[in-house]
């Protein structure tokens, strides 16, 4: 009988930036990380630190770059870091580098619910969390065969609306559960994978 092996998929928030802070949509505006930020990427670089990683994944935004860079000076093995930007941020289309509170102001507080957190509704000119679980599926799958082609384990440096539908994925959520969870910055989420 063959030998089955055991490779994980580690999965990580970017730290704080000064839109999350100030809670400005941020989507795909390149938001730079807070001095926070950068302590809570070396808390996620040590949670990390005794990890074996091969390859490592990134989106082209700062903010995944410059908090996997934290992890990864630790880490002289890793072959390869490959950018995807299917697992780049939701896109809040008009509402990138508006305050939520204007939005609220403006439009209401039910319509903020709708665009922030309802699974179908997208904002004006933005993705619904459907849209970017839909590009998410498709990394996961092409990550699964990358991690059996090269039996290795890879850390991703996410963001919390590609985490959130990767991790309902993986998890087999409901979208009210998956709608309904605050994606911390210092946790790392781990998937085994046997190949």
């Amino acid at each position: 009988m063959k030998k089955r092996h055991n490779f994980y998929i580690y999965l990580f928030r970017h730290g704080q930036t000064y839109f999350n802070k100030k809670h400005i949509f941020t989507g795909w505006m390149d938001s730079k990380l807070t001095p926070l930020g950068k302590r809570q990427a070396r808390v996620v670089a040590r949670k990390l630190k005794n990890k074996k990683i091969g390859i490592a994944i990134q989106t082209r935004l700062s903010r995944s770059k410059k908090s996997l860079q934290e992890v990864l000076q630790f880490h002289p093995e890793c072959r390869r870091v490959i950018i995807d930007n299917r697992m780049i941020e939701r896109a809040y289309g008009n509402l990138e580098g508006l305050h939520h509170d204007s939005i609220i102001k403006k439009y209401g507080q039910q319509q903020f619910d709708l665009w922030h957190r309802d699974y179908k509704i997208r904002p004006p000119g933005g993705e619904s969390f459907a849209d970017v679980e839909k590009r998410v599926r498709s990394f996961l799958a092409d990550l699964k065969k990358l991690i059996k082609k090269e039996k290795t384990t890879v850390v991703i440096s996410a963001h919390g609306n590609s985490i959130r539908m990767f991790r309902k994925i993986m998890e087999h959520a409901t979208i009210e559960k998956t709608t309904s969870w605050t994606i911390p910055y210092t946790k790392v989420f781990v998937y085994k994978i046997v190949i």
